[in-house]
């Protein structure tokens, strides 16, 4: 079964949120505009899996971790 877009950009926001981070502060943990988490998080851009491997690393999520519950 595939994995939706929109699940995936879901998952992103929802992990950010719990973070209790907004997107300017991810962003500044980037070193990014905020502009680039919100066009991930709107589907205006996708993101590759270093940049991926970044953003979850800046949230401290295990990334296996993501990807396991966001494909099973």
């Amino acid at each position: 079964m595939p994995i939706s877009d929109v699940a995936f950009r879901k998952k992103l926001q929802a992990v950010r949120k719990t973070a209790k981070l907004t997107q300017v502060q991810l962003a500044q943990r980037l070193g990014k505009p905020q502009s680039f988490v919100s066009k991930y998080e709107n589907g205006e851009r996708r993101l590759d899996v270093l940049e991926l491997i970044e953003v979850l690393r800046a949230l401290k999520i295990d990334v296996v971790k993501f990807v396991k519950e966001l494909i099973y």
